[in-house]
C-alpha cells in the first residue's frame, strides 16, 4: 500500500491527546526537515545536466513534499503545532544546500543526499515504534511506507556514486557509503509492516 493512498483524519478533538514529548518533537522536526530536503533537491536538480537525473531528483523532491503533507496530517490529528523555530532553521539549511549544489561539483550533492536519506529512514520507523509503545497502531502502514521510500532514495543516491574513486575517502570521513548505512533496512529482504520493529533499533 502506498502512503499517499491512506486516508488520514484531518481534525483532532480532546480525545486525541499525544503525551509523548519525544514523539511530538520528532514529528515537528521531520515536518520541517522534509521542507529542507525538498528545497535542497530543487537546487540539486537544477545543477544537473542529464535529463534523467533531473527527472529522478524531481521525483524525490515530490516524495519529500508528500511526506511533509502526511506528517502534518498526523500532527493535526493530535493538535500538534508546527514548530516555527524548526521551520526557520530547516528552511535556511535547505536553501543553503540548494545554492551550494552549483559550486561543489557533481559528487558531493549525491553523496550527502544519500547520507541524509540514510538517517531519515529511521525517523519514520522510530515514530512507529514510539506510537506502538503507547498502544497506537493506526499509523503503522503510512510510517512504514515513508521509511521504505526514504531507503529507496538512499539506494538511488548510493548507486549514482558507488563506483566513484573518491567514495572510500568520504565513507571513512562521514561514515556512510557502500559498506555503511545509518539504518538496517534491506530492500531485497524487506520485513512486513507487522515485523518491522527490527528496523532502527539501537
Amino acid at each position: 500500500m502506498n502512503a499517499a493512498t491512506v486516508s488520514l483524519p484531518k481534525t483532532h478533538s480532546s480525545l486525541h491527546q499525544l503525551k509523548h514529548p519525544q514523539l511530538i518533537d520528532l514529528l515537528q522536526k521531520a515536518y520541517s526537515a522534509e521542507k529542507a530536503a525538498a528545497y535542497a533537491y530543487q537546487g540539486h536538480a537544477a545543477s544537473l545536466r542529464r535529463k534523467a537525473e533531473k527527472i529522478a531528483i524531481k521525483q524525490i523532491e515530490d516524495d519529500e513534499w508528500n511526506h511533509r503533507h502526511e506528517v502534518l496530517q498526523i500532527m493535526n490529528y493530535y493538535g500538534i503545532p508546527v514548530n516555527k523555530r524548526y521551520e526557520k532553521k530547516y528552511a535556511v539549511i535547505g536553501k543553503t544546500i540548494s545554492a551550494s549544489c552549483f559550486v561543489i561539483g557533481w559528487f558531493m550533492p549525491f553523496f550527502f543526499a544519500g547520507k541524509l536519506e540514510s538517517g531519515n529512514v529511521c525517523e519514520y520507523f522510530r515514530m512507529k515504534q514510539y506510537f506502538n509503545s503507547i498502544g497506537i497502531h493506526q499509523w503503522d502502514v503510512i510510517l512504514y511506507e515513508m521509511g521504505i521510500k526514504e531507503k529507496e532514495h538512499e539506494i538511488y543516491f548510493l548507486n549514482k556514486i558507488k563506483e566513484s574513486r573518491v567514495l572510500p575517502y568520504f565513507e571513512k570521513l562521514f561514515n556512510w557509503g557502500r559498506g555503511k548505512s545509518a539504518n538496517n533496512v534491506d530492500l531485497n529482504k524487506k520485513y512486513p509492516v507487522e515485523e518491522s520493529d527490527v528496523y532502527c533499533r539501537k
